[in-house]
């Protein structure tokens, strides 16, 4: 234990596994449309709360007409864009508003010479991309964008899916790096792209839908937030209830990268039966000493690129440092996939790897055809069929 202890902080002083703590960003745009909302009405009738549980959400605005819903859509778009339980449409509808006044403001920000001319450079940088987020057609279930900013956006019909795709990235995922025009896997809107065309070729016809969730705070960097649970905590919690707020009875697979996979296993036990498949990769630890301490009816299944770096992270838990035992080992207990191509910690989601073409396969349902890391069968044992459930 004293020589795993050392390890551990030799990581924190030679990876930049550092202790700064970022401060809270005030939440004022946010909390003056929370503020607002708590007061609204919407023709005599008052609004839920903005905390609200997911199906009294769903019951206030299944009585609305589509008029009602687009008033308030309108009207309080940082409240009814992120409100899980409404109509996903509605959503949309409410966040390219958000998006397109948040674009205003930080262009007014970027011309701003009070401001370092750094602080400047980020404003811009902010205000392209929400006008990229808020181009006709995109789907963005969530937006919001306080301190470094969250987003969650949609690829294929929610509302008909019959199986849904969930991408829950890592460390330095906000509404900026929510996209990338280079190194474009490397970022969540990628990886969904990737993983939805996947999909479609895996199955074609089948209704399915991918979301890139950028729904939590995740660390900056390789810092003490990286290395312990609290945001994943806390993520876990937005997790759980993007999972219950899903439309329809569509089954639900969770593609956890990176930190995202400690997210995943702290929100694992409190998932809803619909999340059928848990799936990480590089993974540094789901918080557990094996997939039965994770307390979940899903299939736990892992991978990790022979040179991925994260491999050299020590795999325990010690005094809150660390996310506890390796995914991929046999003593874990989790369906080990191969990933085959993949380079390094970010190569997971490019076409031709046996890493995106797993999670298609998961995606779809087609379990009895996924490559196992030791090309034997023992991955797929004990499942029957090779769709659904």
């Amino acid at each position: 234990m004293l020589l795993a202890l050392a390890v551990v902080f030799l990581m924190l002083a030679t990876t930049g596994w550092t202790a700064v703590h970022r401060p809270e960003t005030p939440a004022a745009p946010r909390a003056l449309a929370l503020a607002a909302w708590a007061v609204a009405r919407i023709d005599g009738r008052p609004v839920p709360a903005a905390d609200a549980p997911v199906r009294t959400v769903s019951r206030f605005f299944a009585g609305l007409d589509a008029a009602q819903r687009s008033r308030l859509a309108d009207g309080y778009p940082l409240v009814v864009g992120n409100l899980d339980g409404a109509p996903a449409e509605t959503r949309y509808r409410a966040n390219r508003a958000a998006l397109t006044q948040a674009a205003r403001v930080e262009e007014d920000r970027g011309k701003d010479v009070a401001l370092t001319p750094s602080d400047r450079a980020a404003a811009i940088r902010r205000a392209h991309r929400f006008e990229s987020l808020a181009e006709p057609g995109r789907q963005i279930l969530v937006f919001d964008p306080t301190g470094s900013g969250l987003a969650a956006e949609v690829f294929g019909n929610l509302a008909a899916a019959r199986r849904v795709s969930v991408i829950v990235p890592g460390v330095d995922t906000d509404a900026v790096t929510f996209e990338r025009s280079q190194r474009r896997l490397t970022a969540p809107v990628g990886m969904a792209q990737s993983l939805y065309e996947a999909e479609r070729a895996a199955a074609p016809g089948a209704p399915s839908a991918v979301i890139a969730w950028a729904g939590y705070t995740a660390p900056t960097g390789l810092g003490v937030d990286a290395a312990t649970g609290r945001l994943a905590v806390l993520g876990a919690a937005r997790l759980e209830s993007l999972a219950a707020a899903l439309p329809g009875d569509a089954s639900v697979a969770l593609f956890c990268h990176s930190y995202g996979s400690v997210v995943c296993g702290v929100a694992a036990h409190r998932l809803p039966g619909r999340v059928t498949d848990v799936v990480v990769a590089g993974s540094p630890g789901m918080r557990a000493g094996n997939a039965a301490e994770l307390h979940t009816s899903a299939r736990v299944w892992a991978m990790r690129d022979e040179g991925d770096w994260i491999a050299d992270v020590p795999h325990l838990e010690v005094g809150g440092l660390g996310h506890g035992a390796d995914p991929v080992s046999a003593a874990f207990g989790a369906r080990v996939l191969s990933s085959a191509g993949a380079r390094s910690h970010t190569g997971y989601f490019e076409p031709g790897t046996a890493s995106l073409d797993n999670f298609a396969k998961i995606g779809t349902g087609a379990f009895g055809s996924v490559a196992c890391a030791s090309g034997a069968d023992d991955c797929r044992r004990g499942i029957s069929g090779t769709q659904g459930h």
